[in-house]
């Protein structure tokens, strides 16, 4: 009996495995909101094209965490609950708003959005969405269509790792399909003094020219990103070599 058991049990088994979906990979644009870094990523096309700090929820239960889609995009969408207009300056969700479908709703109670509230962002401060300033949600509002897929999740992993978890395809190393070299702190040579130069014409104090990527040029680095939306990693990848390039 048990013998028959144990068949059956592995049988069953196997026939999950057979009939199971695949998980779908992710394609396109990707929104990915760290909750524990209040940090939003934008990839388009496996690239991570820009950072954010954000805010969210003032508990960690209210800005729900899973994979969802943007469902509705709204201009200046009214602050119902306080009668107050759209547009309005005291409207606390600022000019844009990106609905998305988390824990069954239809992008009506959950989004990101503006605010009126700069001082806010970086912080635990909203009722459950994804704050932004106003000028930065106008930008990803631009690029983003309905059906962008939104991950949200509380994590201590790079935004690629978090990517690659959830079936979504990286180019973080490429830029147009071809490979670039990546330079951080301990790299040596002209590659390294050019980007000095190029850190030191716009303002940023690496310690020198030298060619030696030493901690004061992977800090200049690390505020250039900053000041630019990118991931504040201190590598010079392809991204910030593509933005430092238009300086």
């Amino acid at each position: 009996m048990k013998k028959l058991l144990l068949i059956c049990t592995v049988s069953l088994i196997a026939l999950f495995l057979v009939i199971s979906p695949k998980a779908k990979a992710i394609e396109g644009d990707l929104i990915i909101i760290n909750k524990s870094t209040n940090q939003l990523a934008f990839f388009e096309n496996g690239i991570l094209v820009k950072q954010f700090r954000i805010a969210t929820g003032k508990k960690p239960s209210y800005t729900p965490e899973g994979t969802f889609q943007i469902v509705n995009k709204i201009k200046n969408r009214p602050y119902y609950s306080g009668n107050i207009a759209g547009g309005d300056p005291n409207n606390p969700l600022g000019n844009r708003w990106l609905g998305i479908n988390a824990r069954g709703t239809n992008g009506d109670i959950y989004a990101i959005h503006g605010n009126n509230n700069p001082d806010s962002i970086g912080t635990y401060a909203s009722n459950g969405c994804i704050r932004m300033h106003d000028a930065e949600i106008d930008w990803l509002y631009e690029r983003v269509s309905v059906n962008t897929t939104v991950h949200i999740t509380s994590s201590l992993q790079s935004f690629e790792s978090i990517a690659a978890s959830i079936g979504y395809h990286t180019n973080s190393d490429s830029v147009n399909g071809e490979k670039s070299n990546f330079l951080k702190y301990g790299a040596r040579g002209e590659a390294v003094r050019e980007i000095q130069k190029q850190l030191t014409n716009l303002g940023y104090n690496t310690g020198g020219v030298d060619g030696i990527f030493g901690k004061q040029t992977e800090q200049a680095v690390i505020d250039f990103q900053m000041q630019h939306g990118l991931l504040a990693d201190g590598i010079v990848g392809p991204q910030t070599s593509k933005v430092l390039a238009k300086q």
